[in-house]
């Protein structure tokens, strides 16, 4: 039997915690990368500031969700955290742009060409940051 979690879904235009959950099946997640001593700063940032920070950063960020600074990605949206320090598999963040759950969900929106969708190693990337701390 698959692993399976519980991860509420980043709702409209991505960020609106919803209270309802779905089942995420974890087995269909990128592994973390084996990258030691991610930071926000030197290995997230740079993949947030080519497909998120036009939407989610400093000028009028959508849901409040600022991805464009460690603080603002760690204090979440309006509705909430959209991760957990060290546990990857139960981050919103982290289903979303892995593109599981519900396709209204993901980001960046597949509709919006003009932001590259993570590759299977750059989740793996966040995954490793998120399971590491977040820092």
């Amino acid at each position: 039997m698959k692993a399976k979690t519980a991860i509420p879904l980043i709702g409209a235009l991505g960020i609106s915690l919803l209270a309802n959950a779905v089942d995420i099946d974890v087995s269909k997640l990128p592994p973390p990368s084996d990258k030691k001593d991610l930071t926000f700063e030197k290995d997230i940032k740079p993949l947030f500031d080519k497909s998120c920070v036009e939407c989610h950063g400093a000028v009028k960020p959508k849901g409040k969700l600022r991805l464009d600074t460690l603080a603002g990605t760690l204090k979440g949206s309006v509705d909430g955290k959209v991760l957990e320090p060290g546990k990857s598999e139960k981050s919103f963040l982290v289903a979303n742009i892995a593109f599981l759950g519900d396709a209204d969900d993901f980001m960046p929106p597949p509709k919006e060409t003009k932001y590259p969708k993570f590759t299977a190693e750059e989740v793996g990337l966040v995954r490793a940051w998120i399971d590491q701390g977040a820092k």
